[in-house]
């Protein structure tokens, strides 16, 4: 059973990222990974007291560990809602194997270096699309509703194979995947409406076949290796997550080099320095924001603290990227960093993120392209005035207002 304590005696987790700086980690977190860097933290009130990991080094050791399970129903499990559902195995990052092995088998060819390449210049005409349609706009323009939203649910729908006018549904249906404030109904409720609407399409790709990640989902259907309810989970799985982590990524990258202008024209260089650019972004915002959830089924330990088995642990993934002992002045935003890929951004072990390669290439080729583009480029209201999302699973920002 997971350990009960009062919340006067252990302090609760904190969510919201500092006004002042929006883009950082709550400054309390810095002061846990010095002082106690295996600490109880509370949920809902005391009632729950999984521990906080805080350090690079234990992030990694956690999450590389079988001692741990994803599955966000056990008992302990550092949920942020009573009620949390596991949803559909085809949303297989709340599995374990061999269910969460089987799942993400189907797909692990679709997310290959190679096949993503052969994405990028699709990605690159779909970026020069938006930006010369936005350019066509008087200011101010809301960069996420014109760019940072369409351009990710586009990549994702051509890679999908689902029709982008349904994108109004879709991401209707994604936002309350990730909002905290959702009830478990809500959240069922949002599962069940995607799968309803890619089961139809698994079915009418099986008449209409394309060149595309359904289709070929509906094709081991046929071959009894999935059934067509996993089919139509693993496209909603691969339809929310594919637009809305890196829809977010692209807003917050954009303010922050926004907020370092003299770093732009590293940005600008060779595909390698782009490349690297990436990396130490992914590092610096780590946009995970409730922080990866496991849950002890067997002792571990960590230094001279024991978690154990049925106690529940959250790793700040934004956190450990700032650790000193492996990143140099973390706190500071630097493009040339050379050990910016050592970041925890897409977790680590085997539930960490199968979309990453494309996810870099979108990256990669919209991010300098937005600054070649528009280089003048600016946010339209003070930075206290943004809506940044501090209760959704992905920080982000609601709408961001630009000139340019």
């Amino acid at each position: 059973m997971p350990a009960k304590s009062s919340s006067l005696s252990v302090p609760p987790y904190v969510l919201d990222r500092p006004n002042g700086a929006p883009l950082d980690p709550p400054p309390v977190f810095s002061r846990l990974r010095m002082e106690s860097p295996v600490t109880r933290v509370s949920l809902w009130e005391g009632r729950l007291t999984p521990w906080l990991v805080t350090r690079w080094e234990d992030a990694r050791a956690v999450l590389g560990s079988p001692a741990f399970s994803t599955d966000p129903t056990l008992v302990g499990a550092p949920t942020f809602k009573e009620d949390t559902r596991q949803g559909p195995r085809g949303f297989f990052q709340n599995y374990d194997d061999p269910i969460h092995a089987t799942m993400r088998r189907t797909l692990t060819r679709e997310f290959m270096v190679k096949r993503v390449n052969a994405l990028r210049p699709a990605i690159s005409s779909l970026t020069d699309e938006l930006l010369t349609d936005m350019g066509k706009l008087s200011g101010p323009v809301d960069f996420v509703q014109h760019f940072s939203l369409p351009l990710p649910s586009l990549v994702i729908c051509e890679l999908l194979g689902v029709p982008y006018e349904d994108h109004t549904f879709f991401q209707a249906q994604s936002n309350v995947l990730v909002d905290f404030t959702a009830t478990g109904e809500q959240t069922a409720e949002a599962f069940g409406n995607l799968a309803e609407y890619l089961l139809g399409l698994v079915q009418k790709k099986r008449i209409s076949p394309g060149d595309d990640l359904v289709t070929r989902l509906a094709e081991q259907v046929d071959a009894g290796d999935i059934t067509d309810q996993d089919a139509a989970d693993l496209s909603a799985f691969l339809l929310f997550a594919g637009h809305e982590t890196t829809a977010n990524m692209i807003a917050l990258s954009t303010i922050t080099l926004l907020n370092h202008p003299d770093q732009i024209p590293y940005l600008l260089g060779e595909q390698d320095q782009v490349a690297g650019a990436v990396e130490e972004l992914l590092r610096y915002l780590s946009i995970v924001h409730g922080g990866l959830r496991r849950t002890a089924i067997e002792d571990f330990i960590i230094g001279d603290v024991t978690i154990r088995a049925g106690e529940g642990v959250i790793i700040p993934v934004h956190v450990a990227n700032r650790d000193p002992e492996y990143f140099t002045a973390p706190d500071d935003l630097d493009l040339e960093r050379t050990e910016a890929r050592r970041h925890l951004a897409f977790g680590y072990g085997i539930h960490q993120c199968l979309g990453q390669p494309l996810a870099r290439a979108e990256l990669q080729i919209v991010l300098p392209e937005i600054f070649r583009r528009l280089p003048d480029l600016k946010i339209n209201i003070p930075m206290e005035e943004i809506a940044f999302k501090q209760n959704t699973a992905v920080y982000g920002v609601r709408e961001l207002p630009v000139t340019w």
